[in-house]
């Protein structure tokens, strides 16, 4: 199986390729030869949308302080 790297990937990308990993391995129709790529390419594509919203997460708190401390 090949696939692009998660770094080239926006964030919806990524959630929407989870998505259709799920319902993949979900169906009776999943090879069990795939399932191993399947599963080590859905914990790629959490940890890279993990890291994502951690980095929204920290920039939005910093310009939230950023915008308090004006305020202030």
């Amino acid at each position: 199986m090949e696939f692009r790297p998660v770094t080239e990937l926006t964030y919806n990308q990524a959630v929407s390729e989870l998505e259709n990993i799920l319902r993949n391995m979900q169906s009776d129709a999943c090879d069990i030869d795939h399932l191993t790529a399947l599963t080590r390419r859905a914990t790629e594509l959490l940890g890279e949308c993990r890291r994502r919203l951690t980095a929204t997460d920290e920039e939005l708190a910093k310009i939230l302080a950023n915008v308090e401390a004006a305020t202030n």
